[in-house]
């Protein structure tokens, strides 16, 4: 009988440990719905560190730039510099989270004007809708895909990836769209 390592393919994650990521991924997900939508902000006019969608938004853009290249290096076979590129992708998205949690508990969620109905309809129900939904999706998927990468379970990894990597470059990509029509409409 072959031993069960990580190179195994028969070699199977504890389902406690994607329990316990989806879990904390819930919980995070449920905190940020209360601190956008529910929370009092602390600083009502925006005085203090307003620079922070700004911020949000070049990180997004920073991730996306960096899913891209790691992207590039995974086709080319390039396992390290890809690696480096994804590290550098999670980071930047965690110091995001960290910006926009302190942007949400300062200055609460900014709402797109309804003066402009036409922009009002394209940002709430074909950019923020399924940006938000596939955020919430992305964060388990990305911390799975992480968690496979770093036990050395590159199939399950490769599979997952395939799925995590689109969803991640969108919510990337259209959280810049988002603060770019929030700022062009403000």
């Amino acid at each position: 009988m072959p031993a069960l390592t990580t190179d195994n393919p028969n070699y199977r994650t504890p389902p406690s440990v994607i329990a316990t990521i989806i879990a904390i991924s819930a919980v995070a997900s449920l905190f940020l719905a209360w601190l956008v939508y529910y929370h009092p902000p602390v600083d009502v006019a925006g005085t203090h560190l307003a620079f922070l969608p700004a911020l949000d938004a070049v990180l997004n853009a920073l991730c996306a730039v960096f899913l891209l290249i790691g992207y590039r290096y995974i086709m080319r076979r390039e396992i390290t510099k890809h690696r480096n590129s994804m590290f550098a992708a999670f980071v930047v998205s965690s110091v995001f989270l960290v910006a926009y949690i302190l942007n949400h508990v300062l200055h609460g969620d900014i709402l797109f004007p309804k003066a402009h109905p036409t922009a009002r309809f394209i940002y709430l129900w074909v950019l923020l809708t399924p940006h938000i939904l596939l955020a919430v999706v992305a964060l388990p998927m990305i911390l799975i895909t992480f968690f496979l990468s770093l036990t050395g379970r590159f199939p399950a990894h490769r599979k997952l990836a395939r799925w995590t990597y689109p969803i991640w470059l969108y919510v990337s990509i259209s959280g810049v769209v988002v603060y770019a029509m929030l700022a062009a409409y403000r």
